[in-house]
């Protein structure tokens, strides 16, 4: 019976049982849930509207002062060390490839213990300005660079070349044909995988629970999970969890926005 399809009938069989597969599983978790318990625990109205405005005025304010400082620290140690990768001075691209792998290579996590613990260690009676802003800022922005860095030198070297040269023949010296005509260009193309860091980095900013901070210092992860357990309720959490939502739903959907037009220009 099977064999006396069309391609095209057998495609939309095909694709009949995969969504009345999908739809069985979504009704068999809905079925099988204890929904009462799951609102017991994640949904108690009165604990949720206790928590604000706190955790918008400090802890989702202090997440994004964290996210801001480690992405402008992160682009703009990520610029250098994408130009010393596309250097011709061979220590240079060494040092940038050394990093970038080492970075990259270790979990961020490891990267704020660092910074928190090893820093002072090694240098005795130094403080890190800014306190744990600082530190944030630092751990977020190490991680950062390593990645940007990729996309930033990514972004120049499919810049035409004969925009370089084009530069060079109207007198500009290499230092000036990049700032001025190839690097802005670069960003150009570079804004949405960019704008996807700052997704990433915002999660990571988490990570700030290790370093150790005060009540007015905490993000939002911190002040979910210091709430829910002082309340023995997760619905701190899952508030938290939504004010994440709050500002990378909107991010995510730039991203695609930029991505389309970036097609588009092609």
């Amino acid at each position: 019976m099977t064999s006396r399809l069309t391609r095209r009938q057998r495609r939309r069989v095909s694709q009949g049982l995969q969504y009345a597969l999908f739809v069985a599983v979504l009704v068999l978790i809905a079925v099988s849930a204890d929904w009462g318990r799951l609102q017991n625990q994640f949904a108690q109205k009165d604990l949720a509207l206790r928590l604000f405005p706190d955790i918008i005025t400090t802890a989702l304010r202090n997440t994004v002062i964290y996210t801001t400082s480690g992405f402008l620290l992160g682009l703009v140690l990520g610029l250098v060390i994408a130009m010393m990768r596309l250097s011709s001075v061979a220590p240079y691209r060494w040092v940038a490839s050394v990093y970038i792998e080492l970075f990259r290579g270790l979990p961020a996590l490891l990267i704020f213990i660092f910074v928190g613990v090893a820093v002072p260690l090694a240098f005795p009676g130094t403080e890190i300005p800014g306190g744990t802003y600082g530190k944030v800022a630092i751990g977020l922005g190490l991680v950062a660079a390593a990645y940007m860095a990729e996309t930033i030198r990514a972004g120049i070297q499919a810049v035409p070349k004969g925009q370089m040269e084009a530069a060079r023949s109207l007198g500009f010296s290499h230092a000036r044909a990049m700032v001025s005509v190839v690097i802005p260009q670069a960003f150009r193309i570079v804004i949405p995988p960019l704008t996807n860091e700052l997704v990433l980095l915002f999660k990571d900013s988490s990570l700030v629970l290790f370093l150790g901070v005060t009540l007015q210092e905490r993000e939002l992860t911190k002040f979910g999970r210091d709430l829910a357990s002082q309340t023995a309720n997760s619905t701190p959490i899952l508030v938290a969890g939504l004010c994440y939502l709050l500002v990378t739903v909107p991010l995510s959907f730039v991203v695609r926005r930029l991505e389309a037009r970036a097609d588009k220009a092609v």
